[in-house]
């Protein structure tokens, strides 16, 4: 029997997209506890839940393109004891209603799940109204809010699910219609705020979250050839922030690179360096989006415009070795 029979259903029905693998993991909870509605802006396709329309459709809405009315929804749901999650595109369920998602549910610290599909610039050629790159800054600077995002589908799985023990409100960054290599084992079991060691190495440290955690394995394997040590951190959430991993990282390797596919301002970097430079004062390099809105074109060479890419990261290692 080969290693993918034996793998459970969702594995290939997700097809290697974090975006699917929400929606399924959605719906999969829904069918164990009569709580769980999900609430789509317009993303009833791009998120999957095409299988729990079917199975409970009076536990599915559709707000349509109204970010806003969508997170009000989500807010008295959880008021009456429903566990909602809210399925959007990232750029739009975020900056669009952040009058609601600050006041309706951070503020009143709802127990609403927000999955954020097509983040960072997955959807390069739609153009900067529809990147986005400041979504983990704004996120994280809302009390109460959880911040995950996943390295992949597999992990966006066992993420999603793992949100049935949270409570508070949470936002779940995830890709679009993109293929995501899979770094993550089919029966793994992350847990939320504690990093994943993918990588030992007491040279230079790689903190990676996202797409980002790929190009990370790859710079590492690249500098490994080199006799360079990188230890490769898998930061899957970014609040709250694994503090004993980035510490010792800090202690013990020569540097930090921080690496994501989001501006360099208000993300995983940012929020590395504000606990270093308090607690553990390190040298660090970072990968990411500079201040500027990303042209437009395909996804990939964006991101290599951009230095987010393999590539870069060995780059910013070697700079902490020299």
């Amino acid at each position: 029997m080969s290693a993918a029979s034996t793998n459970p259903e969702w594995v290939a029905k997700v097809q290697n997209q974090s975006r699917l693998s929400f929606g399924l993991a959605v719906t999969d909870m829904a069918a164990r506890d009569n709580r769980v509605v999900a609430i789509s802006a317009d993303t009833l396709d791009l998120i999957g839940l095409r299988e729990m329309v079917a199975a409970a459709p009076e536990r599915v809405i559709e707000a349509g393109i109204a970010e806003q009315n969508a997170m009000g929804m989500a807010s008295g749901l959880a008021t009456t004891g429903m566990r909602p999650y809210l399925c959007g595109y990232a750029p739009f369920i975020t900056a669009r209603s952040m009058e609601q998602l600050r006041n309706d549910v951070a503020y009143a610290n709802q127990r609403v799940v927000i999955g954020a599909a097509c983040s960072g610039i997955v959807l390069g050629v739609s153009g900067g109204t529809h990147h986005a790159l400041e979504d983990i800054a704004l996120m994280r600077s809302l009390p109460n809010m959880t911040v995950m995002v996943p390295a992949d589908a597999l992990e966006a799985w066992h993420l999603t699910q793992a949100t049935e023990t949270l409570d508070g409100p949470s936002y779940v960054r995830i890709g679009g219609k993109f293929d995501e290599p899979a770094v993550t084992a089919v029966d793994a079991s992350p847990t939320i705020g504690k990093a994943t060691t993918l990588r030992r190495g007491t040279d230079v440290t790689v903190i990676a979250c996202g797409c980002m955690v790929v190009e990370a394995l790859a710079a590492a394997d690249e500098l490994a050839s080199e006799g360079i040590g990188v230890r490769v951190l898998n930061m899957h959430t970014i609040k709250p922030l694994d503090r004993d991993a980035v510490l010792a990282a800090a202690a013990e390797t020569r540097g930090i690179v921080a690496a994501e596919e989001h501006h360099l301002t208000g993300g995983l970097g940012g929020a590395i360096a504000e606990l270093v430079a308090e607690e553990h004062p390190t040298r660090m390099r970072f990968v990411g989006m500079p201040d500027t809105f990303a042209t437009v074109g395909p996804t990939r060479k964006v991101r290599e415009k951009y230095g987010m890419s393999a590539a870069n990261i060995a780059v910013k290692c070697r700079e902490l070795m020299g």
